[in-house]
């Protein structure tokens, strides 16, 4: 009976000796921990550069556009091909939001709030300081504004990854970037002034 065994418990041990094709077992399990970090080492230095380069952008396009002689639409076109050579394929949307000061920024227009809710209604009596024929929240107004504005300028981008991830969720989804520049307008006329027509707020 022990001699009938001797051959198979030879077989199993030599069986459990064997290390043939380990490597290629630790290769199969390290890889995609390999790729996972090596892509995402390459997402984030595409998404750090991509950054700077808007930010730089932005900043020498809001400069621009606060002269007299500023032209929106092409600062707009530059700061578009900045960003698409180093994420191609880029989306980018701009906008401008002007203000009289610096501390009219995201300031809400003047209203009696009778009722201390926050928000202009209930028959409440404001000033159209915009001139649009409604209370706002943001007294801003939309564009480049006038001599003398300030004006905050944002730029949104939606790319695809250069180095998509398809070992992580999301990895493969568009990277999105944002940049603003805060600039005042130079003095090259007269300031208009905010109205002071009343409205009433529903």
């Amino acid at each position: 009976m022990t001699s009938t065994n001797q051959p198979e418990t030879a077989i199993l041990r030599a069986i459990a000796d064997d290390e043939t094709g380990t490597t290629v077992m630790e290769f199969g399990l390290m890889i995609t921990v390999f790729m996972t970090l090596l892509l995402g080492l390459f997402d984030l230095g595409q998404m750090t550069y991509a950054n700077a380069i808007l930010k730089g952008a932005a900043q020498d396009a809001a400069r621009s556009s606060s002269l007299e002689t500023g032209n929106t639409t092409l600062a707009d076109a530059e700061v578009a091909d900045a960003v698409s050579a180093v994420a191609v394929g880029a989306t980018v949307t701009s906008s401008r939001v002007s203000y009289f000061d610096f501390e009219d920024v995201e300031r809400p227009e003047s209203w009696n709030d009778a009722n201390d809710s926050g928000s202009c209604d209930n028959g409440e009596i404001y000033t159209d300081e915009n001139g649009n024929g409604e209370w706002d929240a943001d007294i801003g107004q939309s564009g480049n504004g006038g001599a003398g504005d300030v004006v905050i300028y944002t730029v949104n981008v939606s790319y695809p990854p250069l180095f998509p991830n398809p070992f992580l969720p999301g990895g493969s989804d568009a990277r999105t970037l944002s940049a603003s520049a805060v600039k005042k307008n130079q003095p090259f006329a007269d300031q208009a002034t905010y109205g002071a027509a009343a409205g009433v707020c529903d």
